[in-house]
């Protein structure tokens, strides 16, 4: 038995709110901050290789999403205003996102915490325009 791959039916970026919603075909909407997108980035810099291997990601409150690419059938990507872009976001992946956006996000807030670490940006906040 193989298991369907949800693809969000629209992608919607809120600039000025830093969100950026997805809807599915089913009727599940979410909304997800650019924020939350940035530091729960698949890319290796974010994800390192492996378990214990991540890197905290701090001062990406402010952060937008400055464009977005489709990779193929499969994935998004993401170019931020911090100049993150290397992370490839699997449909998959995103939705894992979605679902689990409430106790990843406390998680995060958890180990910023534990870190003595903040979200706020540590100095003026640049923001890349392309």
């Amino acid at each position: 038995m193989s298991v369907q791959v949800k693809v969000p039916e629209t992608i919607r970026l809120h600039r000025a709110s830093r969100v950026l919603e997805l809807g599915y075909a089913d009727g599940e909407h979410y909304s997800l901050s650019c924020e939350y997108l940035r530091v729960y980035s698949p890319s290796a810099e974010v994800r390192g290789h492996g378990a214990g291997q991540e890197t905290l990601q701090t001062g990406k409150r402010l952060v937008t999403i400055e464009r977005i690419e489709t990779v193929g059938n499969y994935a998004l990507q993401f170019h931020f205003s911090d100049g993150h872009d290397s992370g490839i976001y699997s449909w998959e992946y995103l939705h894992e996102l979605c679902r689990e956006q409430h106790k990843r996000w406390a998680d995060y807030l958890a180990r910023l915490a534990l870190a003595g670490a903040s979200r706020e940006p540590a100095g003026p906040v640049l923001i890349a325009r392309q």
